[in-house]
């Protein structure tokens, strides 16, 4: 098994066999050669008088002796007209189904039974998907007979070489062209199946055959000429009356011969025919893919080093036909800078392809090695480590047991049975008396039930009047003015809030009601009070400041009211509570038990308190009403006749009080305390109505009734009906438990 990245592409061909070792560089782009090899074999494998098995044997042992595979993986390629290569454009159908789709395809495709033939799949660049349908989808089908795939593996199970990847030659020839020739090749994500990337015609020059590969770099059309390298020898062998060895010599060197000329017009029968086979071939790709440019073209093999063989490809294909030179990605001094690697560069054009694939960068990745040799080789592979296992839990299986015997016979005793009888016998009766309890309670919770339905008409009389008790003493009043007196002057600044009506809504549930918006104005109200605390400390501050400036004649940067005028200004900038308290932790408030059932009362009204720099408007709310509904008190009594007990507003039910819209300034109608009535008379014999008017006659100064403006609210705050009984109750369970009264202790007694 390989231990490092390093793959071998092992190439058998009919003239040698060539071998290359590549791994991925750290940048995940650049393969890197380290090794490689070129064994030409004393004659071509398809020689009447050679001994192909033998030969190959012979190529593999010397390359065994040169070079070592143990560390790394190895990949070989079998010959293009050895298997079938077939396009399929698929259906639109769920990209989930697209394995059985393909299947079913294959069946109708391999002209053989399935379980004959070992077969691959890859989707090709180009399909959609929409909402998990693929659309458009091709995808590349590639299978080979398993007799064949197991008569090329042979060779490499004789020399004891283990195998990673089986694939077919062309499909090797197009990792390679698209790593490692073709440049400035447009991403998946920009590819255009109706405006495709001109196309490329790959002409790979084998011994006895010729790979044709057209491809765009996302697209792949193969067909594999019958004209190879061979058949230029052989036409010289019949018109020169040659052997075939005279033949390849004279052929490989025309150049240097006696006569050039006679031995190019011995071979210009073979240059015609594989001109029209690659006319042919190109002619039928252009009529099935209508979109498709051919540009350029590119020659592999070193048959295609017979001279004057590309010019001539050229002129008949009119495309521009080039050599490679070099493969794009692949470094490695020692091995792409050896004499022999360059004289033989054409002809690693498919092992290169092979390590392209091997370390993952191959377009096309599919494999056709027998899926039974890969399970075999890791069951082999893993049969050591199975057995240390399986015998490391084995020693553990009998030290447990020993162990839990040995305990075993230390405990199992016949004395133990008299009190293990014991042990049954109160935990029997420990259950008794457990049962026995639960019923008892159960009784307790019913009577109890029973005595709070007969009880709480009593107590339930007076909710309602409680209630309101506790609204009029959150209501703020001017304790320096004479209830029973008439007020005169101006209404700015007066402390009372003028109440248009209250409504009350039932909820089932208050979690109904108390929403994130709800949270959030109530938070802002804890927040805001919170803010006019710290605030409230200021003027004391700053009056003694003041008074310092007095004494000290004047002295510059304090305004009358004693802050320094950039840090005033500072306050004010600030953005108020929300911004002073946006780094505090927020504050606690009293959070209603919920989910419980219970009412939203609503108080709509406005006031005329907005002369107070600090203290107007929404603010003024928080600080008299809603502070007094949140942290105020309301003396009761605790029953007909009883006496005057002090409740919290949370005791009394009162929760999460809070401001639901925003306020807004309104005129209001007050009496003129300047009004003289007809005759003399005085303004509306003391009687004070107020009405709101228009903005028509906001400016009204004379007449029985004048505009004074104010400002508009709505309050709301949630109610748990709690009657006076269980207020009392609860106030007295906190007592019990610090007795150090504890019911389950008592239960269990």
């Amino acid at each position: 098994m390989a231990t490092s990245n390093a793959v071998w592409g092992i190439d058998i061909g009919q003239c040698a066999l060539k071998a290359l070792r590549c791994r991925l560089d750290d940048d995940g782009e650049t393969i890197v050669a380290d090794a490689f090899d070129y064994i030409e074999y004393p004659k071509i494998l398809t020689q009447p008088d050679a001994n192909p098995e033998e030969l190959v044997k012979e190529a593999l042992g010397q390359f065994l002796a040169n070079n070592s595979v143990r560390d790394a993986q190895v990949a070989i390629s079998v010959p293009g007209q050895s298997g079938l290569t077939r396009f399929i454009k698929l259906p639109p159908v769920e990209a989930k189904k697209i394995p059985d789709i393909v299947k079913y395809e294959a069946k109708q495709q391999i002209p053989f039974a399935l379980e004959d033939v070992i077969w691959d799949y890859q989707p090709l660049v180009g399909g959609l998907q929409d909402e998990g349908v693929a659309l458009e989808t091709e995808v590349g089908l590639f299978a080979m007979k398993r007799e064949q795939v197991f008569r090329a593996l042979r060779p490499f199970r004789d020399a004891g070489i283990e195998l990673d990847y089986v694939q077919l030659t062309p499909i090797s020839i197009y990792n390679a062209v698209t790593y490692g020739v073709l440049k400035d090749m447009p991403t998946a994500a920009d590819f255009d199946p109706d405006d495709p990337p001109p196309s490329v015609v790959v002409i790979s020059m084998g011994t006895d055959t010729t790979d044709l590969v057209i491809t765009n770099g996302f697209k792949i059309w193969q067909r594999s000429v019958p004209i190879g390298g061979s058949h230029f020898t052989k036409q010289l062998t019949k018109e020169m009356k040659l052997t075939f060895a005279k033949a390849e010599h004279l052929k490989r060197n025309a150049r240097q011969s006696e006569d050039p000329k006679a031995v190019f017009q011995a071979m210009r029968p073979v240059f015609n025919d594989f001109v029209q086979e690659l006319q042919r071939s190109i002619g039928y790709y252009r009529s099935i893919d209508r979109n498709a440019k051919i540009e350029q073209g590119v020659v592999l093999g070193n048959a295609m080093r017979l001279p004057g063989l590309q010019p001539y490809v050229e002129k008949n294909l009119g495309i521009p036909i080039k050599k490679v030179s070099e493969y794009r990605h692949l470094s490695g001094v020692s091995v792409v800078s050896t004499p022999k690697y360059k004289d033989n560069l054409l002809s690693f054009a498919n092992a290169y392809g092979l390590c392209i694939q091997g370390v993952g960068k191959g377009r096309l990745s599919t494999n056709l090695i027998p899926r039974e040799l890969i399970t075999a080789r890791l069951i082999r592979q893993k049969k050591p480590w199975a057995l240390i296992g399986l015998a490391v839990f084995l020693l553990a299986v009998a030290f447990n047991f020993l162990f839990h015997w040995n305990r075993w016979r230390e405990a199992h005793h016949d004395r133990f049975a008299a009190v293990s009888t014991d042990v049954n016998n109160l935990s029997s009766t420990s259950s008794n008396h457990v049962s026995q309890y639960e019923g008892l309670t159960a009784e307790f919770d019913r009577l109890k039930q029973a005595g709070d339905e007969v009880v709480s008409g009593a107590d339930a009389r007076f909710l309602v009047l409680e209630l309101l008790k506790a609204v009029n003493s959150a209501l703020p009043v001017d304790e320096e003015a004479d209830p029973m007196a008439i007020r005169k002057g101006d209404f700015d600044n007066r402390p009372e809030l003028f109440i248009e009506y209250v409504e009350s809504q039932y909820f089932s549930d208050l979690g109904d009601y108390y929403s994130p918006d709800a949270k959030e104005r109530y938070q802002s109200f804890l927040t805001n009070l919170e803010f006019s605390k710290r605030r409230a400390a200021r003027p004391d501050d700053g009056a003694a400041a003041e008074e310092e400036a007095t004494d000290a004649g004047g002295e510059e940067g304090f305004d009358e009211d004693g802050f320094e005028d950039d840090e005033f200004d500072d306050d004010l900038d600030a953005g108020g509570a929300e911004d002073e308290m946006e780094d505090e932790p927020l504050v606690e408030g009293n959070e209603p038990p919920l989910p419980s059932p219970g009412w939203v009362f609503q108080i709509r009204g406005f006031h005329f308190h907005n002369e107070d720099e600090y203290n107007f408007g929404e603010q003024y709310l928080f600080n008299t009403l809603l502070n007094n509904l949140e942290n105020g008190t309301v003396d009761l009594p605790a029953g007909p006749g009883g006496e005057m007990i002090t409740f919290t507003m949370q005791e009394l039910g009162i929760y999460c009080p809070l401001v639901v819209s925003e306020g807004k300034e309104i005129n209001v109608l007050v009496p003129n305390p300047d009004y003289k009535g007809p005759a003399g008379g005085g303004q509306n014999g003391g009687q004070v109505n107020f009405k709101t008017v228009n903005n028509g006659n906001a400016n009204a100064t004379d007449g029985e009734l004048i505009s004074r403006q104010a400002y508009e609210f709505t309050v709301q705050f949630m109610w748990i009906e709690t009657r006076a009984s269980q207020r009392l109750e609860a106030r007295n369970k906190p007592a019990t438990e610090e007795d150090g009264f504890d019911e389950d202790l008592a239960g269990g007694l």
